[in-house]
């Protein structure tokens, strides 16, 4: 006969009067027999099914421990990218205009006050009414237009040159250290100046016409072979931004050491009128000599402009860019050679004049905030860079120094502070 004995954990059918087995007790841990009931302190085997009240009190517990996040309101974790900080579209746009826009009136008085100062000072007020066509009497128009204007214009028109050339020069290297002097066009150029200056002297016997003419003649001619010779030493498979720069540096001493072999063949006179244009000079610059440099300055001016989207690109890495569908090498050779273009122009103008092209797209990076030079900017730049050391090389000295000097003076450190930070960030 079978009844059934309430337990604590539930109803349990036991057998009524059936005598208990008399066999040997189960050892702890064996596995019961199929169909017995479990005796209490046994093990029961792992794949036994579960008491329904386990079952249904783990079902529960894991649901509410499921639902516990969203009634709390607490979402999973999930996986975010880095936040990077950009500038709203609204002000990059803004100070995208605003900082070409500030740095052209700056030149603006920059050079008014270039003219207004020499010899005998102008006022101010009868500088920019003889430039607005109106001019006090003749003698401050003669003063302004003829001998004052063409000296600053000189100094604008080499500072966008130069400025324009580093910028593009620092964006195809992809190195803040790349410059127009780094690679020897300045250097080159120099040469052929000073060779003019020897050889039109005692030592060669060469017309006055040739000292006129030949001086911007040999140091365009010098300047771009000197380009060409870095180019092709420097190509394989293609221009490489490091290799370029080391070529340009060996180049760029070659150049200086034939230049210093030149200045002892000619004579006292010529060598000291070299050593003068070597340092970088705008002094005596007449009409005859600005004029026809401001055609080849502003066409590679807007060259560098229509080029901007591939300076974009070629910023990028190699394969980038090649994936974009830009043909890379052919990019870097028109950009190198409109470098060239503006550098040698430059130099033929003012003399190579140090480090503008070094510092002025690195200064005009860093107030546009932008990934890259900008090309306007950098212009400004150069362009205020040089007027402000030619006021400084001829106002702060009892006597007038060469502007080259004043920019060798702030540019110097500025190319140790470049140094030191490149290292760092390879390192």
């Amino acid at each position: 006969m079978t009844s059934l004995e309430t337990t604590p954990t539930g109803t349990t059918p036991a057998v009524v009067g059936t005598p208990p087995a008399t066999g040997p007790a189960s050892a702890p841990g064996s596995v019961p027999a199929p169909g017995s009931v479990p005796v209490p302190g046994s093990v029961a085997p792992p794949d036994a099914a579960p008491r329904p009240e386990s079952t249904s009190a783990s079902t529960s517990t894991s649901a509410s421990t499921a639902a516990a996040p969203e009634q709390r309101g607490v979402r999973p974790a999930v996986a975010r990218r880095p936040v990077v900080t950009r500038w709203p579209a609204g002000a990059a746009a803004l100070r995208r205009f605003a900082v070409p826009l500030l740095l052209g009136v700056a030149c603006l008085l920059a050079a008014a006050w270039h003219i207004a100062v020499g010899g005998s000072e102008i006022p101010l007020r009868d500088v920019l009414a003889t430039l607005a066509g109106q001019p006090p009497d003749g003698r401050t128009e003669l003063a302004v237009i003829e001998f004052r204007a063409p000296r600053t214009l000189a100094a604008v028109v080499a500072g966008v040159g130069l400025g324009v050339a580093g910028a593009l020069t620092q964006t195809v290297a992809r190195n803040p250290l790349a410059s127009p002097d780094v690679l020897g066009i300045t250097q080159g150029a120099s040469f052929g100046a000073v060779s003019v200056l020897v050889l039109a002297g005692s030592a060669g016997g060469v017309s006055g016409l040739a000292a006129t003419l030949g001086l911007p003649l040999g140091a365009a001619l010098a300047g771009t072979l000197t380009a060409v010779a870095v180019f092709v030493l420097a190509w394989k498979s293609g221009l490489e931004s490091n290799r370029l720069i080391i070529v340009g540096l060996g180049l760029s001493g070659l150049a200086a050491a034939m230049t210093t072999w030149m200045l002892t063949l000619g004579d006292v006179t010529n060598a000291a009128q070299a050593l003068t244009w070597m340092t970088g000079t705008i002094n005596g610059r007449d009409w005859a000599q600005v004029l026809p440099i401001i055609p080849l300055v502003a066409a590679g001016f807007l060259a560098a402009l229509v080029s901007q989207r591939s300076l974009r690109v070629i910023a990028l890495h190699q394969d980038t860019a090649v994936a974009l569908g830009l043909r890379i090498n052919l990019t870097r050779i028109w950009l190198l050679g409109v470098a060239t273009l503006l550098a040698v122009a430059a130099t033929v103008l003012a003399g190579p004049v140090a480090f503008v092209a070094l510092a002025s797209p690195q200064i005009a990076k860093l107030m546009a905030r932008s990934t890259l030079p900008p090309i306007i900017s950098s212009a400004l730049v150069g362009a205020l860079f040089i007027l402000l050391a030619d006021l400084a090389a001829a106002r702060l000295f009892a006597v007038a120094l060469p502007a080259g000097v004043a920019t060798a003076v702030v540019g110097a450190p500025y190319l140790i502070y470049l140094v030191v930070r490149q290292q760092r960030r390879t390192t």
